[in-house]
């Protein structure tokens, strides 16, 4: 079983992954001025986590199912290998992220996890990750690598979910000059809504992977694209 440690240096936004240098499409919804304050900060967060976040839970708690089935019993004699789970998993949630850009974000964040998943945890069944141009999406290669750590399946959800609200909200500090003491109560004030996401992430993940959570977010998607063309900008996304 794992350490409440291990759970909490998985969540950190310092664990060595790049998350720092995305806002989440933050950037993009200041700059066309949908967000201005906390109220609208507030408002941001809660969608981000009702769609991207539990989609993304959804998939990082599938990929640790997956992980820890391994190919036993009934899945191994249908030929469900992991390497199977995961490859239809990959194409699933790029089926679920409409927009070009935010497809090349999730497989560069899985890139980065990746290697630090890689020197912490150099037994880990990564190799079975799909070999897609890019790499895998960030959600797969986080559930192994919560697998490997020895996380339960509904802490695989709460890292996903937390993640997701925790650096638009750092980035919300940098982007308006909040107060980041108004901004951590903030996020004090989502966290019941967090381990909602986060646990109906963990039940979905019973589901095969086309009956996973699809919510979704097309304004985010327009605002990801036209991110991706500004010659300056503070966030990678």
């Amino acid at each position: 079983m794992a350490t409440p440690s291990l759970l909490l240096l998985l969540a950190d936004g310092r664990f060595p992954a790049g998350a720092h240098a995305h806002s989440g499409g933050l950037e993009a919804a200041v700059a066309a001025g949908r967000v201005a304050d906390l109220a609208s900060l507030e408002a941001f967060l809660a969608g981000r986590l009702a769609t991207a976040g539990l989609v993304g839970a959804a998939f990082a708690a599938a990929a640790h199912r997956a992980a820890v089935a391994g190919t036993v019993g009934a899945a191994e004699s249908a030929g469900n290998t992991l390497a199977t789970t995961l490859a239809q998993l990959d194409v699933e949630l790029d089926a679920r992220t409409a927009a070009p850009t935010l497809r090349t974000v999730s497989r560069r964040q899985g890139r980065a996890l990746l290697r630090a998943g890689r020197a912490i945890w150099p037994d880990a069944p990564f190799g079975d990750l799909p070999t897609t141009p890019g790499g895998a999406h960030q959600p797969l290669v986080l559930g192994l690598l919560c697998a490997a750590a020895g996380l339960s399946r509904l802490d695989t959800a709460t890292v996903a979910a937390y993640g997701t609200v925790t650096g638009a909200a750092s980035a919300g500090v940098r982007l308006l000059g909040l107060d980041p003491y108004q901004v951590q109560a903030l996020l004090v004030s989502l966290a019941d809504a967090c381990d909602g996401t986060a646990a109906d992430a963990a039940r979905a993940a019973d589901d095969p992977p086309e009956r996973l959570p699809a919510a979704a977010a097309p304004l985010a998607d327009i605002h990801a694209e036209i991110h991706a063309t500004w010659e300056v900008r503070l966030f990678a996304s």
